[in-house]
């Protein structure tokens, strides 16, 4: 397969139709329902649905036919062609190449992607471009993007500069841009929007101590706010007393890098933060520094808080919360419960009912962590104090890229197992800023050898490892199937299906790059599986299906 991908690139430009013409399909409006249970010629959010889980019902490419999967399409972003709508305030060029980093969408035969500054829209049945949309912003920080949202005709996703894009849907004419956050005050904005209801929820980060971090939900028809919520608690919030002052409070960190989930029948917002800051020495900050590490569920009606649970109190290493939380209803000791799943950077799985944030069960999802002394009975870890950087060093599992990422994990119903990248690693920590007020990271840390990288799926009831497969490195993007079938990298730029059950790979494509976000979606009764790496899109169907 990656000979003949290289013979496409290389001998059929034809294939590579990112600035061809193409008939614009009339957009249907994206409903409420939609989000809720999306159509099967559907992705019209991050995860799939509201639930985390990226899973697709969908199984006409299965177990046993996934070994007829070939290249139905490849299509190449192109970021210097001229755009068909490009609006506002500075003069910020595009980026020189694609990097497809976050998670396309697809609704009514057209796929949307974003890239830090701009938006395209893609024929799903042949990769043509329809559109292409360049914001012209201020320079800004800016590692990805990591898609869009959509809500009825319209379109929604962050800029660098943070600012909140609305298009229309079908032209990729611009509505209206709000700027949320200021980048002279250090915000990152790269999440995906989720819209729930009336409500585009947005994410705001940052990695210096200049900065407050928050999640807002704005208005879909006027962009204004329609509420706030600070990450770290201010004065007058409940864990206020977790910070020692309110200046360290204020400059506390807590990003929110990914999209969140939501639950419509609790009518929950489920946001997770990120690392406090300074991040990894805590002399200035006693205290357990809530909402840092945490995930928080919000009424998005409101943006009140109805509970939170932190995976790491008082963080000296740089483990943030920012895995996606996944939502699944399952049965533990024989009784139905609502749950939240979450493959925790530290090493830990965590289970909590998502209705009332208590733990059901803390577990390693990974061997050879040594930071905590135990689990306490509320299900938190206890942190090992001597595990703390030193001006001698310390060494310690797993190092600040954790035990996996924001890479997003996946969760199959039908086999009840959790799938996500991992990886095994030593570190050591040493202190560099020996000052009582430090500033930045405070430490820094020097690789102390690998152990493994693997694919490994949990079973969620006893969160014990069914079974895992070698990886070239740890966090991966994940999709699985009701087809039995995961998706994903193997971080060696191959893209695989494993048997869901087993993990046996089935079937693998090598690309060029490593694969970011994988969709499925069924379109003219052709089910069609389309992953991005690097400047270059991949869609996959089985032979002999019209």
């Amino acid at each position: 397969m990656k000979s003949i991908i290289k013979y496409l690139l290389l001998c059929v430009p034809a294939l590579l139709m990112t600035n061809a013409a193409a008939p614009v399909a009339r957009a249907q409006a994206v409903s409420q329902a939609d989000l809720i249970h999306p159509k099967p010629d559907m992705w019209p959010t991050f995860s799939g649905d509201y639930s985390g889980k990226r899973y697709s019902p969908l199984r006409q490419i299965n177990s046993g036919t996934v070994k007829g999967l070939t290249l139905a399409w490849i299509s190449r972003v192109n970021m210097q062609s001229p755009p068909t709508y490009s609006d506002g305030p500075g003069n910020q060029p595009p980026n020189a190449t694609a990097n497809n980093s976050g998670s396309p969408l697809e609704v009514n035969g057209i796929l949307y992607m974003t890239e830090p500054n701009a938006l395209f829209a893609i024929d799903a049945r042949t990769g043509r471009e329809v559109w292409h949309y360049q914001w012209k912003g201020v320079p800004a920080e800016s590692l990805g993007n990591r898609g869009a949202g959509i809500y009825g005709d319209w379109i929604y996703f962050e800029t660098p500069d943070c600012h909140l894009i609305s298009l229309d849907l079908k032209t990729g004419k611009q509505r209206w841009a709000k700027q949320f956050a200021d980048v002279k005050q250090d915000h990152w904005c790269s999440d995906a929007p989720l819209i729930i209801k009336n409500h585009v929820i947005v994410g705001v980060g940052g990695d210096f101590l200049d900065m407050a971090n928050y999640a807002e939900a704005r208005d879909p028809e006027t962009g204004d706010l329609q509420w706030h919520f600070w990450t770290t608690a201010h004065q007058g919030d409940p864990g206020f007393n977790t910070w020692p002052s309110e200046k360290a409070a204020e400059h506390g960190g807590g990003g929110v890098w990914t999209p969140p989930s939501y639950d419509p029948d609790l009518n929950l917002l489920y946001i997770t933060t990120g690392n406090v800051e300074p991040t990894m020495v805590g002399v200035s900050r006693p205290g357990d520094n809530l909402y840092t590490s945490c995930v928080v569920a919000l009424n998005p009606d409101t943006g009140k808080m109805a509970w939170y649970f932190q995976m790491s109190p008082h963080d000296t290493h740089d483990w943030d919360a920012s895995q996606i939380p996944v939502l699944a209803d399952g049965v533990i000791n024989g009784q139905p419960r609502k749950l939240l799943l979450q493959a925790y950077r530290g090493g830990l799985f965590f289970v909590l009912d998502r209705a009332t944030g208590k733990d059901i069960s803390t577990t390693p999802f990974v061997e050879n962590l040594n930071w905590y002394k135990g689990i306490a009975p509320n299900g938190q870890p206890i942190p090992d104090t001597t595990k703390e950087p030193s001006a001698a060093g310390t060494l310690t599992s797993p190092p600040s890229g954790g035990a996996t990422g924001y890479p997003s994990p996946a969760f199959n119903p039908d086999t009840g197992l959790f799938y996500v990248g991992t990886s095994q690693q030593f570190t050591v920590f040493y202190r560099t800023d020996l000052d009582p007020q430090p500033e930045g990271y405070g430490a820094t840390e020097h690789g102390a050898g690998s152990i493994a990288s693997e694919l490994r799926a949990i079973d969620y009831k006893t969160g014990k490892i069914v079974w895992k497969r070698a990886l070239g490195r740890g966090a991966q993007n994940l999709l699985t199937t009701a087809g039995g079938l995961v998706f994903g990298g193997d971080g060696y730029n191959n893209y695989v299906a494993w048997d869901a059950k087993t993990g046996v790979p089935l079937w693998h494509s090598g690309l060029l790059g490593n694969s970011s976000n994988s969709i499925t979606y069924m379109l003219d009764g052709k089910q069609y599986v389309v992953v991005a790496a690097g400047e270059y899109f991949y869609a996959f169907s089985l032979q002999g299906v019209n």
